[in-house]
């Protein structure tokens, strides 16, 4: 007996933890800095962590009143039905449903590239196709309409990244409109804000209100710090209401998860300062590092490496499963502790992504990776 033909599924490359790095490298790992996973170098929420403490007494009941309690206060918070909003563990969970809610066997999505590998990956969990629009660095990864429309051809799902991830860039709100606009009637936009906070600008949020064929997906992963507990949100239009019941897990968030985010979502000091140094983290990576950067509206900043180590340098020879710029000077910053994303997965080998850490773990970062870069 086998699982089904799992051939053309892809693995998600996570960023490398610290306990990871420090076992391979024989490093203390409260040397080391991680800025490869997007994380929020504060931790979780003070308050977040007193609900997750408070709620361990309750974690052998099922979380009803909690979930119950979390969608109602999130759909306050955008303004629209208690029913439109989709808990899931995490964002991607969210992905899962609205995939399970939307696909017939062989319908297509459509998805950027380079990009979140997991909306491609989802659509096969339900036997999608995957169809991919061409993020240019030649044309700065501009995401416009056309960017998107010059690759479409009647997906049931048209996945937007906004901010981006990778590049940090942006949809305009009357790009994702005009999206919407110009795709059929039977076709989904998807709009992805996990790192929505770090941007200053509108929430797809507002369409939602307005049309039946936009919805967004929102995470407690980034701004909030709870990576760990994995709990996200959907919202979706009114019209889809009824399908959450039919396509979500029971219970498709935990009970200190649920507490978790109720308190998260209250602790406005916390999301400020985590907004507010990310900003000032990308400013500085703008300024002091000696490597071209995209602007980024995320809480991150990709930067190009180029060929700045010898091919055969000894460190990068130890993996033979890296190659190009990226890896080699991922693979350097290591060995100096400060650990970054090699993008080489995103298809991008001559770029790595920088995580925004506290101003003490970004100068840190951007002082290793100029040394690298000089060498």
């Amino acid at each position: 007996m086998q699982p089904r033909d799992l051939s053309a599924h892809t693995v998600y490359q996570a960023g490398r933890g610290i306990e990871e790095v420090a076992r391979e490298l024989g490093l203390d790992p409260d040397d080391l800095v991680k800025l490869a996973s997007n994380e929020n170098p504060f931790g979780p929420s003070p308050a977040a962590v007193e609900a997750i403490r408070e709620a361990a007494a309750s974690a052998s009941s099922y979380p009803k009143a909690s979930h119950a309690d979390l969608t109602e206060k999130l759909a306050d918070r955008w303004d629209v039905a208690s029913e439109q909003v989709w808990l899931g563990n995490g964002g991607d969970g969210v992905l899962d449903y609205l995939a399970r809610a939307t696909l017939e066997p062989g319908d297509a999505v459509l998805v950027p590239d380079p990009g979140f590998a997991y909306y491609g990956m989802s659509a096969r969990f339900h036997h999608g196709e995957v169809e991919e629009y061409h993020l240019s660095k030649d044309d700065d990864f501009a995401l416009t309409a056309e960017t998107v429309l010059s690759d479409y051809d009647g997906e049931r799902i048209v996945h937007l990244t906004s901010p981006h991830n990778p590049t940090g860039k942006r949809f305009d709100l009357d790009a994702v409109e005009a999206i919407a606009d110009e795709t059929s009637d039977d076709t989904l936009v998807v709009v992805d804000e996990a790192y929505g906070e770090f941007a200053d600008a509108p929430s797809a949020v507002e369409l939602v209100r307005t049309r039946d064929d936009v919805a967004v997906i929102r995470t407690f992963s980034k701004v909030y710090g709870l990576a760990g507990v994995r709990l996200g949100y959907g919202i979706v239009p009114e019209e889809w209401a009824d399908a959450y019941a039919r396509v979500n897990t029971p219970f498709a968030a935990s009970e200190i998860a649920c507490r978790a985010g109720l308190a998260a979502l209250d602790d406005d000091d916390h999301a400020e300062k985590t907004v507010e140094t990310a900003a000032w983290a990308r400013e500085y990576v703008y300024e002091n590092l000696d490597a071209p950067t995209w602007e980024s509206h995320a809480n991150f900043v990709l930067a190009e490496v180029g060929d700045v180590l010898e091919s055969d340098d000894s460190r990068a020879s130890q993996n033979s499963e890296r190659s190009g710029p990226a890896s080699e000077v991922a693979d350097e910053l290591q060995h100096r502790g400060v650990i970054v994303r090699d993008c080489t997965s995103f298809g991008l080998p001559e770029c790595v992504r920088i995580t925004c850490g506290t101003e003490a773990e970004t100068e840190r970062a951007v002082a290793e990776l100029n040394e690298v870069l000089s060498s």
